[in-house]
């Protein structure tokens, strides 16, 4: 546990420190921004180095083995419907949490002046991964080669491209990048090592990963179509 912590707080400040160091010099010699929003900026990077620190601890603590414990245990069940059905909740809940998807949500709200509710644009995101993560336990299931279904799902984004309207668009392919966030990806990866790991003649090279690729397609595709309703 201790040496866990000290790596955790070695990857924080290496992660926080370059662009602390970075707007420092900028103040000094070049920008010169006013002295209170400087601080302000101080505070608000010890404050992000701090919550880094707690995060990572808490998910090398307690997310990664949970998503392997759960990931592991659905399987046993003996049932592809019920493991279906809770990787998709699970994929929703945890993508409703990612902090990622809430800015990109009040920023589209901000801009389309609610249009598009942060709230609608969070559950199209959610329902777009947690599709995609229940496909992705099928393929484990099924043995389906993932360069199959990327390959049919981005030729769908590709025709959607053209149909969606082109303001919806941007949004669509940011959706996609704000869901490999800190909270979706470590669990989503520790739910599928975990179901690969207790399934005979899966390896976790072929079979555990790709699962966050196929998640970040969901939204994409979700975005795509509510830019056609509202169209």
């Amino acid at each position: 546990m201790k040496s866990d912590f000290k790596e955790n707080l070695k990857e924080v400040v290496l992660a926080v420190l370059p662009i602390s160091v970075v707007v420092i010099l900028l103040q000094v010699f070049l920008v010169h921004l006013p002295w209170d929003l400087f601080v302000r900026f101080i505070i608000g990077a010890a404050m992000v180095l701090a919550g880094l620190l707690l995060f990572l601890q808490g998910v090398k603590v307690g997310l990664l083995p949970m998503g392997e414990a759960v990931g592991s245990e659905l399987p046993k069940h003996g049932s592809l419907i019920f493991m279906l059905f809770f990787a998709f909740i699970l994929g929703f809940v945890v993508t409703v949490a990612e902090p990622d998807v809430r800015v990109l949500a009040h920023q589209v709200d901000i801009v389309s002046d609610g249009m598009v509710t942060s709230n609608l644009l969070i559950f199209t995101v959610a329902i777009g991964v947690a599709f995609f993560v229940a496909l992705a336990m099928l393929r484990i299931v099924l043995r389906v080669p993932i360069a199959w279904l990327y390959g049919v799902s981005y030729l769908l984004i590709i025709v959607l491209s053209f149909i969606t309207p082109a303001s919806f668009v941007p949004i669509a392919f940011d959706a996609g990048g704000v869901t490999t966030g800190p909270v979706t990806v470590p669990f989503i990866l520790a739910l599928g090592l975990g179901t690969v790991a207790v399934m005979g003649g899966r390896s976790s090279f072929t079979d555990g990963f790709g699962l966050v690729g196929l998640a970040s397609i969901g939204p994409v595709i979700g975005v795509m179509i509510l830019g056609m309703i509202y169209g």
